[in-house]
């Protein structure tokens, strides 16, 4: 793709001004899901009685669909992004309430809703719009005292969390908890306020592990496999050790015939397997890259709102990662959370297009607007005469 510096067009000026080596990456994380879902995918579509490429039609169409949101969400600048995060929460918190009332049930919990025959999770599409809305919220706080942006965005932190707590979705909780107290703690606001948010967070995990039968489930196992149990997760660990340095080779692992979630939540696993230790190295870096070139970008932003939405979105997305990453190798309890563009899912993908997408314009290079002013004309008073 090639531009003229002269030409003013907006796609111009988004080539001239957009980081490339940030774009690279993400496109080849894409490129490495699409890889990767031919590997694990085609083996859990036969299981299912399904045609052998189901998965991976459905990997690719919506792969491309993302990369378009990614790119078009790119093209927005700061203001934008933040009006766009506003009406998308709008929608997703409906949408929440909605599951509570109409979503499908699914191993007890309440996360979809069923349209034309297609499953929406909406929950996926607010974690974006939530920390890029708390993240302006934030930064209100901090220029004008005398707004109540502080206390609006706790309320909305407390609203997404409830909302989340009642699916029950603890994992998707306990992340939107992370991402948001990062948030508070970088704004340099109520720094207590954000240690308080941590013990609140432990709290709440230890309830749900009270109160929820399927998060002690995994807990326990965790904490307490029994000698005799082989399920996804010992597995999964399991894998890793037959894959090595190198992998067995691609199509030659066994991981994917045997668990139902290798397409999912255990991808990686599946990488390990095929593609081997470095393999799982390598995808380790390129989300760690991602995370930290946009960190860098953070740095260096003079506007509290758009650093702020940066650091979230950037967090939201390498947390993310390495929650899955984590449960994979088996330093985590099951979550059901996904591996960004790597996993199969509709919502993820799109979702996570859109958090992309999101921290591309706020990460694009504006020049400061007060260096662009021209100086005002002042009068040479050394030629006045008397």
């Amino acid at each position: 793709m090639k531009f003229s510096r002269a030409d003013k067009s907006r796609l111009a000026e988004w080539w001239f001004t957009v980081d490339h080596v940030l774009l690279y990456a993400i496109i080849v994380i894409v490129a490495a899901g699409l890889v990767l879902s031919l590997a694990a995918s085609p083996a859990v579509a036969l299981k299912k009685g399904l045609p052998p490429y189901y998965f991976v039609e459905r990997h690719v169409i919506f792969s491309l669909a993302g990369v378009v949101i990614m790119l078009g969400v790119s093209l927005l600048d700061p203001p934008a992004v933040r009006r766009l995060a506003g009406l998308v929460l709008a929608g997703a918190m409906v949408g929440l309430i909605a599951v509570y009332f109409l979503g499908e049930e699914i191993n007890g919990a309440r996360r979809w809703l069923s349209i034309e025959g297609h499953s929406l999770q909406p929950s996926e599409f607010a974690k974006p719009a939530f920390v890029v809305v708390s993240g302006w919220l934030l930064a209100e706080a901090r220029r004008r005292p005398d707004m109540p942006a502080l206390p609006l965005a706790m309320a909305l932190y407390a609203a997404f969390a409830g909302l989340l707590v009642v699916q029950p979705d603890v994992g998707q909780t306990l992340l939107a908890t992370i991402v948001w107290t990062a948030m508070l703690f970088v704004s340099g606001l109520a720094l207590t306020g954000a240690a308080i948010i941590a013990v609140v967070g432990a709290v709440g995990l230890y309830v749900a592990y009270l109160y929820f039968p399927h998060v002690s489930y995994r807990i326990d196992r965790f904490i307490s496999p029994q000698p005799s149990e082989y399920g996804q997760g010992e597995r999964a660990l399991r894998s890793f050790v037959e894959g090595g340095f190198l992998g067995r080779g691609p199509g030659e692992g066994t991981i994917k015939t045997s668990l139902p979630d290798a397409h999912t939540d255990y991808i990686f696993a599946v990488v390990g397997e095929e593609f081997g230790s470095l393999a799982c190295l390598a995808i380790v870096a390129l989300f760690a890259f991602v995370v930290i070139r946009a960190l860098r970008h953070a740095e260096h932003e003079p506007d509290i709102a758009t650093r702020l939405g940066i650091v979230g979105l950037a967090l939201m997305f390498g947390f993310q990662a390495l929650i899955n990453m984590g449960v994979n190798v088996g330093l985590l309890p099951a979550k059901g959370m996904t591996l960004p563009f790597l996993s199969a899912g509709g919502s993820s993908t799109l979702a996570i297009s859109l958090t992309l997408g999101m921290l591309l314009a706020l990460t694009r290079h504006r020049p400061d607007a007060d260096r662009l002013k021209k100086p005002r004309l002042k009068p040479n008073l050394s030629s006045v005469r008397p």
